[in-house]
């Protein structure tokens, strides 16, 4: 089916039997300006999922990061190589994020505290220590985190990335 064979079907009934082809619609009726003929209801659906998504994709990449800090600082004999491409890997995901939506960095701030909780009890559970081996409260700042040098230390609780 075609473009233009979808514009003639009802293009909610296309939401449900083709989302790429009511996809392909939409974009289509928006660059040509039929505004008439864009399934409104659906598209405003679209559009705050994706939303939902890039808030999720923060928080998600927030999580990972902040379990491997810890992980980082307090199994130091395990550190890897894995963990540290793990940590640069999150924390490029979160500036690439914040760099084409800077709107979502007091997001980042928002949930900073709820999902250090997350990341605390996924670390626990994924060493095996005790929940109470991590701190209450994050040992790393919003900064330290995102910091592309920053590693935690169990002597100081700082550590370069430049002197490895």
């Amino acid at each position: 089916m075609t473009v233009t064979q979808a514009k003639n079907m009802n293009l909610a009934h296309l939401y449900q039997q083709d989302f790429f082809l009511w996809l392909q619609t939409t974009a289509n009726s928006l660059k040509e300006k039929q505004f008439q003929e864009i399934d409104l209801e659906n598209l405003i659906e679209e559009i705050e999922s994706l939303c939902r998504y890039e808030k999720k994709a923060v928080k998600s990449n927030l999580k990972i990061l902040l379990m491997y800090l810890l992980k980082y600082q307090y199994q130091c004999q395990l550190r890897s190589n894995q963990w540290r491409y793990t940590i640069i890997e999150h924390r490029n995901r979160l500036k690439d994020e914040l760099k084409d939506s800077p709107s979502l960095k007091p997001y980042l701030q928002e949930v900073f505290e709820d999902t250090y909780q997350d990341a605390r009890k996924e670390a626990a559970a994924e060493t095996g220590l005790s929940l109470d081996t991590f701190p209450l409260e994050s040992p790393f700042s919003i900064e330290e985190t995102l910091n592309p040098d920053f590693l935690p230390h169990r002597d100081d609780g700082m550590e370069n990335l430049d002197s490895r």
